[in-house]
């Protein structure tokens, strides 16, 4: 490559400025030009062009020899610098998404020139260079990354986590578990904003992910925890921004091909020990790309297809076994009969197949119409199917579903140069989703036991019978269809030493609807296993009616539930809008201040069906009783303005010292409330005094919202430094402070306990809960040499939260065990995602032989769970938030914890290059590479599933251990302490989703990929 002496000399790669990106999913290049003794040179002309096409930006440098290009998709650009008196410099510079590179031009005078021979590396997230100009905690990670390091169930998402302060967390979407979720600052993941392209990705039903994308189809993403600038909205934690691979004026693509099968898997000895049958398990993922000039230096395309065919099961283990059996034994006497139906049969078999087929597909297309616009349309489409979707390691296929979804999604983006410092970007994104669960039995009725429920159990707590699709979270619905309109529009000026912007982004949700079961259904909760019953038959007739008869009474934590027909629809229509104005300022050329203020707004967010929630029946029943639960409607809110400001300060240039200040508004999903939205899917009755027909019943369940309600927000507080030693390594430390106001929580009040024995079981959901994380973010990075180089990340931290059973950051699980006591000791612990240590290594070492090794390693302690119990001990008639008692003293929010969970990922590689543009590397894959067991927080939760006597349990004091399976008393030990009643649960680790490589043990998968 030429340059002249002294040429482009880069001096802070993947430079981050949090209040200057054009498009979050876009990078920016920033630079000045000074001759050889450091003075300005004002007045130089820049070019720049996309090394693999004719797209060309121009730009002029100020009087201070400063100048900037916004809005440049990720890439390698030629860059070429011309000022009068000087000699031609050029030089090709790497721009990373959602980042900053920072260059510096050295112009020699003419005519001097020498010729210079430069070694570049592939843009990985362990090459990143010091930032100088930025209070964003955030990290970019490039195709190779994608390509070279072993990606968990080939989700692009398990690579996220080598961005410091991020997590692996199951996803709390039973129907969406293969979109790996990403938990930031103690979270569930939930509350991450997610954009591809532009468009916004984020699922407003439930949060999270709302279509996934083959990795094969991403250029790049960035993953920013922390403090993020002010164009960034719907959010109090972190985003993910995405960018796919895009046409070229040379034709590239790959095909690939994975495997994995049984006899690469180890045995899990919890659930599937010798010598039962090894668990059946397969899976092959075929993967073509193909992308290319349509017309030379005009228009381009890309294309990427991957289809996924797996068989995967669901073992169960000999506990599970020992209970399905008992449960079947019960069966054949007959005395499995409810409303009329009689189950005289109930097979146990070893495993349950559960398939999945997918099909993700990204089409592409980039027009340059003139130097000054240029455009692209982005189609992409993911459609699955799963069935015996919902089975866990403690429940019989009869509780599963084949679950069908149907994603789409369309990116229509344009850049406009108004001139070389004005330019405009816009955005349309549209988006649609169609989702279906259909039960595999409709009986009527489900069974559910204690042994069912585990700290994991998100789809359900069923044993045998239908789905209810209820969990101890919520409900889930079993239809669901969400159509999304997305107008979006930023402006960019770069002048001197200002780079202000300002934009507007509106969302238009016509369709967002689905349904939740409506049939007619009779749920008994048993508080005994079906092994305690073999030996009394007549407890079990009687628990399962809950009736007394033959002179018993149902034992306690026994309850039955009849819900009869109903329509379960519910549908909305949702308007978002948001508007922001930011400002980089570059003070002094060592340092930067980013400021900004934004604000965002919904419309219709409480109106269901049309109607508001003064039409809610239970709202009409409350007021009747002269219940003072509900005085009004909940109304959108209208005051969520949020200042940022960041400031980076670097003495020298490998030398930053940051900090930041933040407030990041988000709206709730709506799932947390959907039982209240599904109160006003119809017209509602007359209801003005108690006993009027369109009254609910003394009893009936009831779901109202706040009616003063505050859209949540989270405090961010962040200061760091960062020091390069030298080009080979770099360490930096950040600390991060966010405090959660006005979370989620549900509060529920019983009829004939809290509530006069006329109303309705009320459950209000409410927006008043206080949360808090704290975390020191350490990040070692060391290339060091050609042959290896490696990140480290650690990060100390804790995430507190108000809950009773379930404690969980800016979600919708959070509930509150005595409503008239809502902020009781006992009821503030750590979050489900407190994590107080954990460790990632990456790397690539490139052996002799042309053998590259890239290894993954995560290390974290253990995190918390709740012991819980099914009888009502807080005496408020409601046993589903109901902690357990060991030895009189009632256990608290999140007391227990799990096992500490490490995992070794390694993928060998063997690339051979042939016809010049060809390469074919074989591979294989090996994940928890020394097998080790990782039962994480999957332990279980329920007392009266753990080895203790069932008369304690049923007394509401658990005093003993058994240590013999009939609990003798010669063979009932004192409990001396908690961590006697730690007992795994086996199924999937601390990650949910059959087939995945998370937490279960040793896999390995085999591949081969061809690029051009």
């Amino acid at each position: 490559m030429k340059l002249w002496r002294f040429g482009i000399l880069i001096a802070a790669a993947l430079t981050l400025s949090p209040l200057s990106r054009a498009q979050d999913f876009r990078g920016s290049l920033v630079g000045v030009v000074e001759d050889a003794s450091g003075a300005r040179v004002p007045s130089a002309t820049i070019a720049i062009r996309a090394s693999e096409s004719s797209v060309e930006r121009q730009a002029a440098a100020d009087t201070h020899g400063g100048f900037r290009l916004d809005n440049l998709l990720p890439g390698v650009y030629h860059v070429i610098v011309n000022a009068p008196g000087f000699a031609e410099a050029s030089a090709d510079v790497t721009v990373v998404v959602s980042s900053v590179r920072t260059i510096t031009v050295t112009m020699k005078p003419a005519p001097v020139q020498q010729t210079v021979k430069v070694q570049g590396q592939p843009s990985s997230i362990t090459t990143e260079a010091i930032d100088t100009s930025s209070a964003v905690h955030q990290a970019a990670v490039t195709v190779h990354d994608l390509e070279t390091l072993p990606l968990a169930s080939r989700s692009f998402a398990n690579i996220a986590y080598l961005a410091p302060g991020t997590e692996p967390v199951e996803p709390s979407d039973p129907t969406k578990a293969r979109i790996t979720a990403v938990s930031t600052g103690g979270s569930s993941g939930l509350n991450i904003e997610l954009s591809v392209d532009g468009g916004d990705n984020s699922d407003d039903y439930i949060g999270g992910f709302l279509q996934n994308f083959s990795p094969d189809a991403v250029q790049e993403f960035a993953v920013r925890t922390a403090q993020e600038d002010a164009d960034t909205s719907r959010t109090t934690g972190a985003s993910v921004v995405i960018t796919t691979k895009h046409g070229t004026d040379e034709w590239h693509g790959e095909g690939a091909f994975y495997a994995r099968a049984a006899a690469l898997n180890a045995r899990f000895p919890i659930e599937n020990p010798a010598p039962d049958p090894k668990q059946p398990f397969s899976r092959q993922n075929y993967v073509g790309t193909v992308g290319g000039p349509i017309r030379h230096g005009k228009i381009w395309f890309f294309s990427s297809l991957e289809y996924i065919h797996e068989d995967a099961s669901i073992a169960y283990s000999p506990d599970s076994q020992a209970q399905f059996n008992a449960l079947s034994q019960l069966a054949a006497s007959g005395l499995v009969s409810v409303n009329g139906t009689t189950v005289t049969s109930i097979p146990v078999p070893n495993n349950v197949p559960v398939p999945f087929h997918d099909v993700l597909a990204t089409t592409r297309f980039d027009w340059a119409q003139s130097a000054r616009s240029q455009w692209f349309l982005r189609m992409a489409g993911d459609s699955y199917i799963t069935h015996n979707d919902l089975v866990q390691q403690a429940t019989l296929s009869s509780t599963g579903a084949t679950s069908h979804s149907n994603y789409l999604n369309l990116v229509l983006s344009q850049q406009f140069t108004f001139s070389p410092t004005w330019l405009g970007s816009f955005i349309f994104d549209a988006s649609g989703l169609h989702h279906t669960e259909e039960r595999n039995v409709n009986l009527g009725f489900a069974l559910a036991f204690p042994f069912s429920s585990t700290a994991q159990t998100i789809s359900g707590f069923e044993t045998f019978g239908d789905n209810q699709f209820v969990t101890p979270i919520t409900a889930f619905p079993v239809l669901r269809n969400q159509e999304k309109y997305q107008f979006r529009y930023d402006v960019t000026h770069a002048s001197g030493d200002h780079a202000p912007r300002f934009g507007m982004n509106f969302i238009h949700e016509p369709v967002l609807s689905g349904a939740l079961s409506g049939t007619a259904e009779h749920l008994t909760i048993f508080g005994m296993n079906p092994a305690n019953y073999i030996g009394n038959p007549q407890q079990f007739t009687v628990d399962l009616n809950c009736t007394p008869m033959f002179g018993l009474m149902p034992s306690p934590g026994t309850s039955c539930v009849s819900t009869p027909a109903a329509n379960g629809s519910f549908s909305q229509d949702v308007q978002r809008l948001g508007i922001y104005a930011q400002d980089s300022w570059r003070v002094t050329p060592h340092l930067t201040v980013n400021y900004g203020l934004r604000y965002d707004t919904t419309f219709g967010l409480f109106t269901a069906s049309g109607r508001s929630q003064l039409q809610n029946p239970a709202v009409l029943t409350l007021q009747a009783l002269g219940i003072p639960l509900a005085n009004g409607a909940p109304h959108d809110y209208r005051a969520a303005f949020a200042p940022r400001l960041g400031i980076a300060y670097s003495p020298a240039g490998n030398t930053v010292i940051r900090t930041g200040f933040g407030l990041f508004y988000n709206d709730l999903a709506q799932t947390g409330w959907v039982s209240a939205l599904q109160a006003v899917n119809m017209p509602p009755g007359v209801c003005i005094h108690p006993g009027d027909p369109g009254c609910l019943p003394a009893g009936s369940p009831a779901a109202i919202i706040d009616p003063h309600y505050k859209t949540p927000y989270a405090i961010h507080i962040t200061a760091g430094v960062q020091h390069a030693f030298n080009t080979k390594w770099t360490l930096s430390a950040d600390w991060t402070h966010e405090q959660g106001v006005h979370a989620y929580r549900r509060y529920q009040y019983q009829s004939g306990f809290v509530l006069p024995p006329t109303a309705p079981n009320v459950t209000v959901f409410r927006s008043d809960n206080r949360s808090r994380y704290d975390g020191l973010l350490i990040h070692l990075q060391g290339n060091i040499s050609r042959r290896f180089n490696l990140t480290m990340n650690y990060t100390y931290s804790s995430a507190e939260t108000w809950g009773c059973v379930l404690g969980e950051l800016f979600d919708y699980v959070n509930g509150v065990c005595d409503p008239l006591h809502a902020f009781a000791k006992g009821d503030y612990g750590p979050s489900g995602e407190d994590v107080r240590h954990r460790f990632v290594v990456a790397g690539t070492v490139y052996a002799p032989g042309g053998f590259q090794i890239a290894l993954l390693t995560q290390a974290e302690s253990a995190r918390p769970f709740t012991l819980t119990t099914t009888v009502d001990v807080n005496g408020f008639g409601d046993t589903l938030d109901d902690r357990a008692v060991v030895n009189g003293v009632q256990t608290s929010l999140d007391e227990f914890r799990g096992t500490p969970y490490i995992q070794v990922d390694m993928r060998v590689s063997r690339p051979f290059v042939f016809h010049e543009s060809w390469t074919a590397t074989p591979f294989i894959e090996f994940f928890n590479l020394f097998n080790r067991n990782n039962p994480g927080a999957n332990f279980v939760t329920n007392v009266a599933a753990l080895p203790v006597p069932q008369n304690e349990v049923q007394m509401g004091n658990i005093t003993h251990i058994c240590t013999d399976p009939a609990c003798t008393l010669a063979g009932q030990r004192p409990i001396t302490s908690l961590n006697q009643l730690r007992e795994p649960a086996g199924e999937l680790g601390d990650f949910f989703g059959p087939g995945t490589t998370v937490g279960i043990p040793f896999a390995a998968q085999v591949g081969f990929r061809v690029t051009f």
